[in-house]
């Protein structure tokens, strides 16, 4: 299916990530969101016009337009501090904007990006066949999301990811990922507090990218649900000392902290992610998704230079 308009809705991190890789490929994409992106997609192939998922009418009218035969998913807001706030703004984010293209793109091929917090954090490996109990409003809002994408869709997959890390410019603002903020921080000589009692299974931006798109070009059905983590289970703690010594940084810049003193006292103590199926698919079977450290080793010349002033 390469070369079938693809559209990418949400011009985050991920969401710019996904439409880059897909536009390498020579796929015409077109990235949506409410605000235009940090870094404007013209650089790297893509198209950006501007959209209100909660305006279905707008929708209605751009898939008119564009007739995708592949959307991606990466919308609404994936803060869970602000979700647990606002629990029905996230809920109609989430799962109105699945229902709406659900139903106005009946043809396309849709992929959802969801997220590890569909389940509750009892298991330090949660699976594809793994019940889901959602750890907070915004697991809720996505596992809502992924209920009607699939009851509503005729070819459609909830790609669920454990925490997605990649690089970020400082100035990303206050919601940069994980690495990327250790990273700034770590570069000007600032301690970090992470917690040591909160696990994860990191996944690089690049890897989410290359098994979406993937499974956008895949010529075989796919299960309605898969999962992408990093190979490594760690503590964001233990996570943010490779960052450092990736960087160069004294590790004693990192001070394990307890999760209930952070911003991360919402999520499951496990985010993690494994999967029974993306590596028996053919589409994906031949794809490594890379540790942590490697990781690090890769993303650590875009940090370096003078500290940001």
């Amino acid at each position: 299916m390469t070369g079938a308009p693809a559209l990418v809705v949400g011009s985050g991190l991920v969401g710019a990530g996904i439409a880059r890789r897909l536009a390498a490929a020579g796929d015409p994409v077109t990235l949506v969101s409410r605000h235009p992106p940090l870094l404007p997609p013209e650089g790297y192939g893509a198209r950006w016009a501007a959209l209100d998922i909660t305006d279905a009418e707008a929708c209605g009218r751009l898939l008119d337009r564009l007739r995708p035969g592949r959307v991606v998913l990466v919308h609404g807001p994936s803060d869970v501090t602000w979700c647990e706030e606002h629990p029905g703004e996230a809920l109609a984010a989430h799962a109105g904007a699945a229902d709406t293209f659900a139903t106005l793109a009946p043809d396309a091929l849709i992929v959802l990006i969801s997220t590890d917090n569909v389940f509750d954090g009892a298991s330090p490996h949660n699976t594809e066949s793994t019940p889901v109990s959602p750890a907070n409003a915004y697991g809720r809002a996505k596992r809502q999301a992924e209920e009607t994408l699939l009851a509503k869709a005729a070819r459609a997959v909830a790609l669920r990811v454990s925490l997605v890390y990649g690089h970020e410019p400082a100035d990303a603002g206050k919601w940069l990922n994980f690495f990327a903020a250790c990273a700034h921080r770590l570069r000007c000589g600032e301690r970090v507090e992470a917690p040591d009692d909160h696990w994860t299974t990191p996944v690089l931006l690049d890897d989410v990218a290359e098994v979406t798109a993937a499974l956008l070009h895949a010529g075989h059905p796919l299960p309605p649900v898969l999962h992408l983590g990093g190979p490594d289970r760690v503590t964001r703690a233990e996570w943010a000392t490779v960052v450092a010594r990736a960087l160069g940084a004294p590790a004693d810049l990192v001070s394990p902290v307890p999760r209930a003193r952070t911003r991360y006292a919402s999520r499951p103590v496990n985010a993690c992610l494994t999967s029974e199926l993306l590596a028996a698919l053919p589409a994906t079977e031949n794809i490594t998704v890379r540790g942590v450290r490697e990781g690090a080793r890769l993303l650590a010349s875009a940090f370096a230079g003078p500290p940001a002033v």
